[in-house]
């Protein structure tokens, strides 16, 4: 569903899969290519949320914002199953880990890693490149080419995977 607030309407790039049950309303802009996965929220009625190209918000995931700080998410992001994202900056090519929580005016690194069930405190800077677990959320290290390699798959995978599901709507 898509829903605007107070006149906003989110702007959304055609090529985008949104899928059924998922609730998109108020200042939301979205990136060519990218997905939004069953029952996920993105509520743009308190700050803007920007989201670019070819990202992937996985199923169950909430996305939302304080007072005068957007959530911005750049190119390429992927977004893990029941992830929160408040008022915060994830860079290009990161990976959140599903269930993983990040607070306003935290950011994540370019091509960062975030670990499953990890929570990124407010004001929390993760450098790029690095991979980030536990609660709260520590640098354990450099990612490796394995580690890039796998990141590049799942981005590669959830574009197809939207494009397939794009078309079925289509059809029906």
């Amino acid at each position: 569903m898509i829903y605007p607030f107070k006149g906003q309407y989110p702007k959304i790039a055609d090529s985008v899969f949104i899928a059924d049950y998922a609730t998109i309303t108020g200042d939301v802009e979205i990136g060519e290519e990218s997905s939004v996965w069953f029952n996920t929220v993105i509520r743009g009625d308190v700050a803007p949320t920007k989201i670019g190209c070819r990202v992937n918000i996985q199923d169950n995931s909430i996305l939302h914002q304080s007072p005068n700080n957007p959530l911005i998410l750049e190119d390429e992001v992927t977004v893990g199953h029941q992830v929160i994202l408040h008022s915060c900056i994830i860079r290009k090519r990161a990976l959140i880990g599903m269930g993983s929580i990040i607070l306003d005016q935290a950011e994540i690194g370019e091509g960062a890693f975030i670990g499953a069930g990890s929570l990124v405190p407010q004001g929390k800077k993760i450098p790029p490149n690095t991979l980030a677990f536990g609660r709260p959320a520590k640098v354990v290290r450099e990612l490796n080419a394995d580690d890039i390699k796998d990141m590049e798959r799942i981005t590669r995978e959830y574009a197809e995977k939207a494009q397939y599901y794009k078309g079925l709507q289509k059809n029906n």
